[in-house]
């Protein structure tokens, strides 16, 4: 678990130094908000269209292999970044650096879930999010700020090399066998033999949370390419500080979502998460107070961990065990699918109305995601209840 943890924040450090970096860069290019928006879009739409293979690559050539792959795409791309500011070159990297980010997280995830001691997999998943959690702390902000002192090459070259330094978890991570961990939870119907990733959708106690998750990481998605762009004339410091409160509070969330879950059930969570999302969201329809967006950004980043971790969990107590990687494939295509669509649909939409109007009707989208969470939470209030946790592993193992 502890290489797991140690692989994962290489990768998604170097994921997260560029997210808002690369859109600077293309658009300091004079690409414009629609070229910003595409360098997000693309990637995210290389990682869902990755991850829709890797539960059958992780039956085929383990978890080992796949997460050493994962870590070079997402490596070695990021320096070739430095050889050329134009459009289609930042677009072909994004969809190599995009195949590499949907391998890992597929493959993390479904490790996370597996390695998990009994009663304790809602808790375990939220220190896998943590892991995956801190790189945005540190790593978003830093990126802005390093690619405006330093230029943008050093980053690119310094991403790079971070990255490929996680490779050296890797060994000790376990391959085709499956991981020992948690037994399976109370389970609703899983996914039909055959019907592959996106056969979950079929499955309501699935299609919900999938849903629900979705429109968060679509504001998720906006916010990260297009508030420092919101926010250019601003004091220099405010776009940093905004990401950082956000990608701090994540963090803590999910890992505070996964300790309340495990002693008294998760779905309860689902409804607060996604109205305190959205009022953070409805804050920064008035970017020229610095206050509102930092006081946004924290309630966002609230509640946008919360949303992780619980759909993340959830879906898992509804199916077998094997069924994990098919899953943590639906999960993270519909995590990168919504940041894909929440970045390209507003850089179109911003041309329409602007960004204050634009945030406050991404304020709407996500608050309508109420309805399924209410729903999804009657439902699991008729279901069985979570596995009781156990404060010693080894006493229930035995």
């Amino acid at each position: 678990m502890v290489l797991l943890l140690v692989a994962s924040l290489g990768g998604m450090s170097g994921f997260n130094v560029l997210l808002s970096v690369v859109p600077l860069y293309v658009a300091a290019g004079g690409e414009g908000g629609v070229g910003a928006g595409l360098t997000t879009g693309v990637m995210m739409l290389s990682t869902v269209l990755t991850e829709l293979a890797v539960p059958r690559l992780l039956d085929r050539f383990g978890s080992r292999a796949l997460v050493a792959a994962g870590l070079v795409l997402l490596g070695v791309p990021a320096a070739l970044l430095a050889l050329s500011p134009s459009l289609p070159w930042t677009l072909a990297v994004c969809l190599a650096r995009g195949a590499g980010l949907g391998i890992v997280v597929v493959a993390g995830t479904t490790l996370a879930a597996q390695l998990a001691p009994p009663g304790r997999r809602s808790e375990s998943l939220g220190l896998y999010g943590v892991a995956i959690g801190v790189p945005p702390v540190v790593a978003l902000p830093l990126g802005v700020s390093l690619s405006d002192s330093l230029g943008f090459a050093p980053v690119f070259l310094g991403t790079a090399a971070l990255t490929l330094a996680a490779l050296a978890a890797v060994p000790g991570l376990p391959g085709r066998a499956e991981a020992p961990g948690a037994p399976d939870g109370p389970a609703a119907p899983a996914p039909a033999p055959g019907g592959g990733v996106l056969g979950g959708l079929k499955v309501p106690a699935l299609a919900r949370p999938t849903l629900i998750l979705a429109a968060g990481t679509l504001v998720a998605g906006v916010l990260v390419t297009f508030l420092p762009l919101a926010l250019i004339d601003a004091d220099g410091h405010l776009v940093a500080v905004a990401l950082l409160t956000q990608a701090a509070t994540a963090p803590v969330a999910r890992w505070c979502a996964g300790w309340y879950g495990d002693r008294f059930g998760s779905g309860r969570l689902l409804v607060p998460a996604v109205c305190a999302g959205a009022a953070g969201t409805a804050a920064l329809a008035f970017p020229g107070a610095p206050w509102g967006v930092l006081v946004g950004m924290a309630l966002f980043g609230a509640g946008y961990g919360v949303l992780q971790n619980v759909t993340l969990t959830v879906m898992f107590e509804r199916v077998p065990r094997a069924a994990f990687g098919r899953v943590s494939a639906l999960w993270n295509l519909a995590f990168d699918a919504g940041m894909g669509v929440g970045a390209v649909g507003f850089g179109v939409l911003i041309g329409w109305t602007g960004y204050s109007t634009g945030f406050a009707l991404t304020a709407a989208l996500l608050l309508a995601a109420v309805v399924p969470a209410w729903l999804d939470t009657r439902a699991g209030d008729r279901g069985p209840r979570p596995a009781r946790h156990v404060s010693n592993p080894r006493s229930a193992a035995r």
